[in-house]
């Protein structure tokens, strides 16, 4: 089986040696989005509801570059400290209509950059 790198201009840059997003097979696994505005290259560490939209909306756009009708089936959350886990839910609940993906939320030590919150998934393309 082979993979394809995705890549795009409507998500920020990777902050080390890895690729925004991979497809395997029927698989796109995209790498976690800091919340960094792809407008600006600022890294929002103040405000997590912002944070949160950064991340999902940085995600989103790896995911569409993968292929338009991918469908995000697990996603991973890191948090710095799970106060900030009911405003977390209150955003990411707008990115989905009846059914969200599967999806794993844990507390971190530190994550890249001084963020407060990193958001990976994995998506299913269509057959």
């Amino acid at each position: 089986m082979s993979q394809r790198i995705i890549s795009t201009e409507n998500a920020p840059g990777a902050v080390g040696p890895y690729s925004k997003g991979c497809i395997g097979g029927k698989l796109l696994f995209i790498s976690g989005q800091l919340p960094i505005d792809v407008k600006t290259g600022e890294l929002e560490q103040d405000d997590i509801r912002k944070a949160t939209q950064l991340c999902m909306s940085n995600l989103l756009a790896i995911a569409k570059a993968g292929h338009q009708s991918a469908h995000l089936v697990k996603v991973n959350i890191f948090l710095t400290s799970m106060v900030d886990f009911a405003a977390v839910n209150e955003i990411y609940a707008t990115f989905f209509d009846a059914e969200p993906p599967a999806r794993a939320c844990v507390e971190v030590s530190g994550l890249p950059k001084g963020a407060k919150i990193e958001i990976e998934g994995i998506a299913v393309l269509p057959e």
